[in-house]
């Protein structure tokens, strides 16, 4: 569009011809949008604000007197606020490359200053300590032309051969040195046990070939000998395994003609001799009882002759007392007595018969048998 105008990205468009400039300023800033430029009676001019760098290269003295040549490297660029681009365009407008060329001397004279201030060892070992004062140092005087800076890197600090700092170097690089060799030795001894490991290694593994290989012979060997002798096992095994069936079978036979001859012979014989033996016990069993029959019947026979011969008995002993002269001397009673010693007499004798004969006692039976005979011939006497 005519007469509107866009400032790139990182430039600032500074208008100039108007009376809107910050603060009195001869121009107005525009930055990050566009703005409409009237033709004639407004000029346009723009102001980088990209990063830009600048190199230092400063022989320096230290605080020892000795000189040091100092190389450094400067980032800086244009502030972002309005008031930095007002005092940038006005000193750099019109030749923006004086930027880098003033940064460069600013640096240079505060260099000088800091390393003046510092000795040589603090400044080899503290290089971030030298940029942060030097930073510090030029912060303002920077901001009053507009700038800022980034970053300050020092790239080298070289004696200018007077070997200072080689010098300071050495007792490091002696013992850098020594812990090199140190290093180099240890790697060494590691190097030459890790070759004598591997050594003791290979030969154990070698060892243990040797000896699996020997067990794999032997085995091969072994599995030979087994397969060239299983033939003949094999039919050794076989004609053993036929002798064991044949004791087998002829124990066998052994026992069953064995319970051959018990059924046969000793079974039938013990059987004969049982029955041999049933037969003489029934027999002597029925002789005994026959015996014991026949002693019974005597028995009887003889019980029942006696006793009918037990009242003869009483009345031939009553006949003899009869011629004796015997006095009675209380009448009934005594006659009573007198029968009853006749009577008793007469089992004595009955009593004496019988025990010539085994077995033959009176038993209470015979006793109530006799009492029944005597009975009816006392009362006579009576």
């Amino acid at each position: 569009m005519f007469g509107y105008r866009v400032p790139a990205p990182d430039e600032a468009m500074l208008i100039s011809g108007g009376k809107h400039g910050m603060k009195g300023s001869p121009f107005r800033v525009v930055i990050g949008h566009g703005a409409f430029v009237t033709p004639i009676t407004r000029k346009v001019r723009y102001l980088t604000l990209s990063m830009q760098e600048a190199e230092v290269a400063e022989q320096c003295v230290t605080k020892q007197g000795i000189s040091l040549n100092v190389r450094s490297v400067i980032a800086f660029k244009v502030g972002n606020d309005e008031e930095s681009i007002v005092n940038a365009g006005q000193r750099f407008l019109s030749d923006q490359d004086q930027m880098s060329i003033l940064t460069g001397r600013i640096f240079a004279g505060h260099l000088r200053s800091i390393i003046g201030s510092m000795t040589v060892e603090e400044i080899v070992t503290e290089r971030q300590k030298l940029a942060s004062e030097v930073l510090d140092g030029s912060k303002a005087e920077m901001a009053t032309i507009g700038l800022i800076v980034d970053s300050l890197q020092i790239q080298s600090i070289d004696d200018m051969g007077a070997g200072y700092i080689a010098a300071m170097a050495a007792p490091n690089n002696a013992a850098i040195q020594r812990q090199a060799k140190i290093a180099q030795a240890q790697a060494d001894q590691a190097s030459a046990e890790a070759q004598q490991a591997s050594a003791r290694k290979q030969a154990e593994f070698a060892r243990q070939t040797s000896v699996v290989q020997a067990q794999y012979k032997g085995e091969v060997e072994r599995a030979q000998a087994e397969a060239a002798q299983a033939g003949p096992l094999a039919q050794a095994n076989a004609q053993l395994a036929v002798i064991n069936a044949q004791a087998e079978l002829a124990q066998q036979q052994a026992q069953l003609r064995q319970q051959q001859l018990v059924s046969e012979v000793i079974k039938p014989a013990e059987a004969e001799a049982e029955r041999v033996r049933i037969l003489a016990k029934a027999d002597a069993e029925r002789t005994r009882i026959q015996a014991e029959a026949a002693a019974s019947n005597n028995r009887v026979a003889l019980d029942q002759l006696l006793i009918n011969q037990l009242p003869l008995i009483v009345k031939e002993a009553a006949a003899g007392l009869a011629g004796a002269n015997v006095s009675v001397l209380n009448g009934a009673d005594g006659l009573s007595e007198i029968a009853a010693g006749l009577v008793s007499q007469g089992l004595t004798i009955l009593d004496s018969v019988r025990k010539g004969m085994p077995g033959q006692n009176v038993t209470p039976l015979d006793r109530r048998v006799i009492d029944s005979q005597l009975e009816p011939q006392s009362s006579p006497s009576s």
